[in-house]
């Protein structure tokens, strides 16, 4: 008898990986019904491909290219066919700090998540720490959300509140919307790989299991 084939999930990251981390855990001790197959960066030397290697997860760098923002055509082909080489049925952004254009969006189409440290639509773009503070908002949060060829525009797909303290910094306001995001992250990607979301237009629709 052959067992039923797990959800695989390939992961591009460009920094220390936490919340690459938080799902890889996640999924190692069954809260998560995936395996994370693959994990990509942009960086060399970035700390997501070493936290790969530590658990057994093949782990590779590949050359963005020419561009600083984005990925040249050369590259994008290249992270393309090694997410399909590893039979991916989701690529999740870990801190991947390169834009995604629409070859790539094309070849996983509803298929890439991303996790950004505000209540989207609030403060898109980057450092959204530090813009919730210039604002003065008292709740700000994190967002997991479908990429498209906006920048942090997709459809919604869950959401953690974090109060803004008066004596925040931008850094310990980061440190605990980090923590929101290593909660909420795996719990969208075991959504995800359980059947139980769908996308009506721009609503993202949660099923009970």
């Amino acid at each position: 008898m052959t067992s039923e084939r797990r959800f695989r999930i390939g992961v591009l990251g460009s920094g220390k990986g936490s919340n690459f981390a938080a799902i890889a855990d996640a999924c190692r001790a069954g809260v998560v019904p995936a395996e994370v197959v693959l994990v990509l960066s942009d960086v060399a030397e970035a700390g997501i491909l070493e936290g790969a290697t530590a658990r057994g997860i093949p782990a590779r760098f590949l050359s963005p290219g020419k561009f600083r923002t984005k990925l040249d055509e050369e590259a994008e082909r290249a992270y393309i066919a090694a997410l399909r080489g590893a039979g991916v049925d989701l690529v999740v952004l870990a801190g991947f700090m390169r834009v995604l254009k629409e070859g790539f969006l094309g070849a996983f189409a509803g298929r890439i998540i991303n996790i950004h440290p505000s209540l989207l639509p609030a403060f898109p773009g980057l450092d959204a720490w530090k813009q919730a503070l210039a604002h003065g908002v008292k709740v700000t949060g994190c967002t997991v959300h479908f990429v498209d060829a906006g920048v942090d525009s997709g459809p919604i797909i869950g959401q953690q509140t974090v109060p803004v303290l008066d004596a925040d910094t931008p850094e310990t306001l980061h440190q605990r919307i980090q923590t929101a995001e290593h909660a909420l992250y795996p719990q969208c990607v075991a959504a995800l790989a359980r059947g139980q979301i769908t996308v009506q237009g721009r609503r993202v629709l949660w099923r009970n299991p």
